[in-house]
């Protein structure tokens, strides 16, 4: 049991992060219509950030994530607009070619600029563990739950409370009746796809001192934020949250009760039973933001 107990733990740890990473696909998804493969970019994008802000120009931690949420979305908004605006109206393959050719060229721009050798980012909290009873949990890995809840609740009232969210509702479900209302539907779509990079770039700044940070990093964690929005439902952020912990859930038991070698692979083997008997995934919804 208190074995159990230490992956349930781990697995709420982790499904934050996962979940992070997918609602800003989904977002993207459920409003623009637009399969983003450089969503991992987006996330070794903040990883960087943090490492510069943080390692060498000496800001803290705590001041970085703003950094590379700020980062993140700017360079979403920049990808949007030299990328995406001109494709508008084009069909879902040719916009998919286009962010896989994007994917490609930013990993290659990473490359040439930070260099192949792996970074890191120093934690900003004592090593050792939070100890409750049977269970371990790290200082870092707490502040990384609490700042996903922040985040997650901050994009649930921008989507659900204010006119800019509104207006992104509005533009899912009918972008010809909300441009004829007034709602700037270029200016909606630019918002969207940077909110959804910022929460990419935020996860990765988030991660930094967790992991090692090089320019391929994102390649796992766009195939999890993939993993997560199937299981959730393509276009579903609420989907998006239960799938990013059902997905670290199932990866923690698999690890600890099969083996750790299969820990990725557990989380897949669920889509591919997702895929074959629900399609539109475990929880998708009619309207798909939100």
């Amino acid at each position: 049991m208190d074995e159990l107990a230490q992956h349930l733990v781990n697995a709420v740890l982790i499904g934050g992060a996962y979940a992070l990473l997918g609602i800003g696909l989904t977002l993207i998804f459920g409003i623009m219509n637009v399969v983003n493969f450089a969503h991992g970019v987006l996330y070794m994008f903040g990883a960087y950030v943090m490492y510069m802000v943080t390692q060498q120009f000496g800001v803290s931690f705590f001041m970085g994530l703003p950094f590379a949420v700020v980062a993140g979305w700017l360079l979403g908004a920049l990808i949007e607009l030299t990328l995406l605006r001109p494709l508008r109206g084009s069909d879902v393959d040719t916009t998919m070619l286009v962010m896989i050719g994007a994917w490609i060229a930013m990993q290659a721009g990473a490359l040439w600029i930070w260099g192949g050798v792996a970074k890191s980012v120093a934690p900003p909290f004592s090593d050792k563990p939070l100890v409750l009873g049977p269970v371990s949990v790290s200082w870092l890995w707490l502040f990384v739950l609490a700042a996903v809840v922040v985040l997650i609740g901050g994009t649930y009232f921008v989507i659900d409370r204010t006119k800019l969210g509104r207006a992104m509702r509005a533009t899912f479900q009918d972008e010809s009746t909300a441009a004829l209302m007034g709602v700037n539907v270029n200016l909606i779509y630019t918002s969207t796809f940077a909110i959804g990079s910022s929460l990419a770039a935020a996860a990765g700044a988030l991660l930094g001192p967790v992991y090692v940070i090089f320019p391929q990093m994102g390649d796992l964690a766009v195939a999890k934020s993939f993993a997560v929005v199937i299981l959730g439902g393509l276009g579903s952020i609420s989907g998006a949250v239960i799938g990013g912990f059902a997905l670290a859930l199932a990866e923690e038991l698999g690890a600890g009760y099969v083996s750790s070698g299969y820990r990725d692979a557990m989380g897949f083997l669920i889509i591919i039973a997702v895929l074959l008997f629900k399609p539109t995934g475990l929880f998708a919804r009619v309207e798909r933001v939100g």
